[in-house]
């Protein structure tokens, strides 16, 4: 028997991708090599537009506990240097605090709603692959075993075996210059600032929270979560040695980094697991082709990169989302030719633009008195409203455009955010896209854009409403990944504007039935 999908690797990119192609009609099997999640938090928060992905799938108000849209940061840091993100008008930036065994947890619930197999304790040992499908091998408790699927996804971190199995590059960068310190602490309630939460460091001073602190010596970071306190340090040129990690190392460590400063803090309270971790270096690579044949590669399987700015999940999230409507529509034979191919033409250049910016953000971040006044004139330049709005744009992702055809500005970019009303009331446009099906919006005085769907119904839901949003189009087509695929201004579209939809529509949906 041959199923659909065998997804290797039950972390947030692998479960997103199994609900996505759930949604789609497609049930995949996922295979995981632990027995339960992860005990430690690798990730404490969600930066940039998925936060608005989430939303668009109905899984923001499980993760957040509120009823209210998501709304953009009022601040944040790039290289450790603060932005006012409060003086754009177009703020693109989105962050959760959410740590990642909850959005493991959630993102699992749900993928078990919608019917997902996740086979834990089950490790992708072998593959092979032909023109019909790929035979994955498996090492499971009760004997390995071979299951048979039509497409085999690698979602499997940065030590990715589908990736080494498929024998594909992951050429990059291996540093070895800097020792990273991590921790779950109590900081006596007295060193915390009631107005601001940060942390008044006693001889040095203080410290804003949820914000790198760079100093000569090298980065500070205090984390006050709600449940929760994480100290940070990371200091260059050091070697952390091969004994386990201890709060005496971390405490050394935030003396050396302050300047002389002591910080005291004791072991944290509460039921564990507590995080205490050492990592040296770092890598920064990017995998050589993100498929190959019936294989295709997700997230830290593809790419690696510095995790300041917490970028990581924004990245492989929204991959997931990129390639499940694409998978799905080639099982499920409407897609067009190639489709699948623009997986990597679309994800690749995402990729490249986040390891450009972790890389700047490490330099900046880096000793000595030149890196010092290259962030003096960082700060100046970070004054101009233009300047604010390229980094928050390109921290959350929006700086990214699809090479889509169409001329108006919207193609090819994220979905805004709409309000619409329809024949049954108000609606956000993020209630109408948790099917993720492709949607085309209509608030055309006539609603003339139906007939253009013709053959396509069975795989594009329509929606006929008004908005009173100035400047929205009077219709967009919306691919599953809530990027614009056709956006039009008029009125009352004519044969030729029409005939650009058809266009559109069978570009990215297949032809007509």
């Amino acid at each position: 028997m041959t199923t659909d999908v065998v997804i290797a690797g039950a972390g947030p990119n692998g479960l997103m991708l199994a609900c996505e192609l759930s949604l789609a009609g497609v049930r995949p099997i996922v295979l995981e090599r632990l027995n339960g999640q992860a005990k430690e938090d690798r990730a404490n928060g969600l930066v940039g537009q998925v936060v608005r992905v989430l939303d668009r799938r109905g899984l923001y108000e499980r993760l957040s506990g509120s009823t209210e849209p998501p709304r953009p940061s009022p601040g944040f840091v790039f290289g450790a240097i603060p932005l006012d993100l409060g003086r754009l008008d177009d703020n693109s930036l989105y962050t959760l605090q959410v740590p990642q065994k909850r959005l493991e947890q959630i993102l699992e619930e749900r993928a078990r709603e919608l019917g997902v197999e996740i086979r834990r304790g089950h490790e992708l040992t072998g593959l092979s692959q032909d023109e019909d499908g790929v035979t994955a091998e498996i090492a499971a408790p009760e004997g390995p075993y071979r299951l048979r699927a039509r497409y085999l996804v690698g979602a499997d971190g940065g030590r990715s075996v589908t990736r080494k199995l498929c024998d594909i590059g992951f050429p990059g960068v291996t540093r070895d210059d800097s020792v990273s310190r991590t921790a779950h602490v109590t900081v006596p309630a007295e060193l915390i600032d009631p107005a601001t939460g940060g942390l008044n460091v006693p001889g040095y001073g203080p410290i804003p929270p949820f914000m790198h602190h760079r100093t000569e010596h090298g980065m500070f970071a205090f984390a006050p979560f709600p449940t929760k306190t994480l100290v940070s340090t990371t200091e260059w040129h050091g070697d952390g040695g091969d004994q386990p990690m201890s709060l005496d190392e971390l405490r050394e460590s935030a003396r050396r980094v302050l300047g002389g400063a002591d910080l005291p803090f004791g072991p944290p309270e509460g039921a564990g697991p507590h995080l205490l971790r050492r990592l040296n270096g770092g890598n920064t690579r990017l995998a050589e082709r993100f498929r190959d044949g019936r294989v295709l590669l997700l997230g830290d399987a593809a790419h690696v990169h510095s995790a300041i700015g917490g970028p990581g999940l924004n990245l492989g999230l929204q991959d997931a989302v990129n390639l499940g409507w694409k998978l799905a529509a080639e099982i499920r034979g409407w897609a067009p030719p190639g489709l699948l191919d623009t997986y990597e033409t679309e994800r690749r250049p995402a990729a490249e633009r986040v390891v450009m910016h972790t890389q700047a953000q490490a330099a900046l971040i880096a000793p000595g008195p030149e890196v010092t006044a290259l962030r003096v004139l960082f700060g100046e330049l970070l004054r101009d409203e233009r300047t604010i709005k390229h980094i928050a744009d390109m921290m959350s992702g929006a700086d990214i455009r699809y090479d889509l055809e169409g001329t108006h500005p919207l193609t090819g970019r994220p979905a805004p955010d709409l309000v619409l009303e329809t024949e049954t009331g108000s609606v956000r446009l993020a209630e109408l896209t948790r099917t993720a099906r492709p949607l085309l919006i209509d608030l055309t005085p006539d609603g003339t854009l139906a007939g253009a769907l013709d053959g396509r119904r069975d795989r594009v839901d329509l929606v006929t409403a008004t908005t009173s949003r100035e400047g929205v189009p009077t219709g967009l087509l919306l691919r599953p990944d809530c990027y614009v695929a056709w956006a039009s201004d008029s009125l009352r579209p004519d044969t030729k504007e029409l005939d650009t939809l058809r266009t559109a529509l069978a570009s990215a949906f297949g032809p007509a039935r």
